[in-house]
Formats: C-alpha cells, structure tokens, sequence
C-alpha cells in the first residue's frame, strides 16, 4: 500500500508539474458549462436540471480523458525512465494500479469543479438530486473505463500523439457500440447474441440507465469490469515489453 501511494503522489503531482493540468480544467468546466447552458436549449425547455451536462459527458469524455491518460506510459517511454520504473522492487500491478488511480484522481478533480452547475440548476429549480449524484458517480466510473483503455494504449508506444489517436478510436468503439446505426449494420449477419453483446458494450447505453435514476448494478459490473481488464491488459503489455 505504501509503494502504491508513493506511485499515486508522484503521478498526481505530474499533472500539476505544468500549466497543462490547468488549462485542461478550465477547458472542461467550461465545455461543459457551455453544452449544459447554451448548446442544450437549457433556457428554452424550462426545465432545471442537469440531463444537458450528462448527455454530453460521454462525448467530452472520448476526448478528454484520453488527453488525461495518453502520458501515463508513452511519457516514461519517451524520456527512458520505464526501464528505471521496472526495476523497481513494486509489482508491476501496483505501478499499474497507481498510475491509473492518480488518472482517476484528476478525472474526479475535474468533475468535482463542474458542481456550480449542480448548485445553479437547485438555485433555478428543484432537481432530482438523488439522479444527479447518482450520474455523477457514474460519469467518473466511466471516466475511469476511458482512462484504464488510454493507460493500456499509451503502454504500446512513446508517442503520446499516436496514444491518444489509439485510446479515442476504441474508445469511439465502446460509445458507438449501442447505437441502431451501428446493431443495423451488424443484424443482417449475426445471430442475436452477438447483437446483444455488442449492445452490452455501449458505454453510453450503461450511462443512460443510470443519468436516468435507474443504478443498476450491470452497469456498474460492466465499468469496473472494463476497468479490470484494461489494466491487467496493461499489465501484460508491459510484462512483454520487459521480457523482450
């Protein structure tokens, strides 16, 4: 626990090492403020809540968390330092695992500063509250699956460029997956199984169910699911790389 905490910190604090960490929360906070307010007819439809901000979420999230994410290993690549970080005396699972957490760590710090929106729509109205704390724990696990695929991909290569092109592609994958345009395409030749399992991936169709008060526990399974596997995915990407 204790290496896994150093990990945490020293990942935690790169964030802030540059201005980046910081021009990336003011772009966040402010994309979304404008897509709730301004982009969703929010004033027209008289209604105060937060359904606006969390429609759009999955799609700042294909972007922006694989922004977050692309440093975590194509840095260490870039700069020579993995082959340091390997050698140390901390199971490769917990570099893993520590890397990622700092991720998720700024993830929520990001969502934590979109909470004036939250105080606004209680301001103008009576919001359901109960749903939009539920959503936002549920905008973080997926910010997390989005992550845990950037960490993955960002271990394949030392350019954060190609990083980030890699981890918004399958990511664009997982959010497409739910959609008639994409199950259309596939029915004509798949048994139903197949259809409804790729309908299973949809990060969006999870996300629906719980921005619209239902908390299912498949949902919830299913991030912390991706999660698990894309980092033990990482993992054995990175117990290759040493290995050869």
């Amino acid at each position: 626990m204790k290496n896994l905490l150093i990990i945490f910190r020293r990942e935690f604090s790169a964030y802030f090492a540059t201005p980046l960490a910081a021009v990336f929360l003011v772009v966040f906070v402010a994309l979304s403020s404008g897509m709730t307010f301004f982009m969703s007819g929010f004033f027209d439809r008289g209604q105060a809540d937060l359904s606006a901000f969390f429609t759009w979420t999955p799609w700042l999230f294909l972007v922006l968390m694989p922004a977050v994410g692309m440093r975590l290993w194509a840095e260490e690549r870039r700069l020579g330092t993995i082959e340091l970080l390997m050698t140390l005396p901390v199971q490769p699972w917990l570099i893993v695992l520590g890397k990622w957490a700092a991720a998720f760590a700024f993830a929520g710090l990001a969502l934590v500063l979109t909470m004036p929106l939250w105080v606004t729509v209680n301001y103008l109205g009576s919001p359901d509250n109960g749903v939009i704390l539920a959503s936002y724990i549920g905008a973080w696990l997926m910010a997390g699956a989005f992550l845990a695929i950037s960490a993955c991909v960002s271990a394949l290569t030392k350019n954060q460029v190609l990083a980030f092109i890699g981890a918004v592609i399958i990511g664009f994958i997982f959010v497409m997956a739910g959609f008639d345009l994409v199950l259309s395409a596939v029915r004509p030749w798949a048994p139903d199984a197949v259809v409804q399992a790729i309908a299973s991936m949809s990060f969006i169709g999870h996300f629906q169910r719980i921005t619209d008060g239902v908390f299912e526990a498949s949902a919830i399974v299913f991030f912390f699911s991706l999660i698990s596997f894309a980092l033990w995915l990482n993992v054995q990407i990175l117990d290759a790389r040493k290995a050869s």
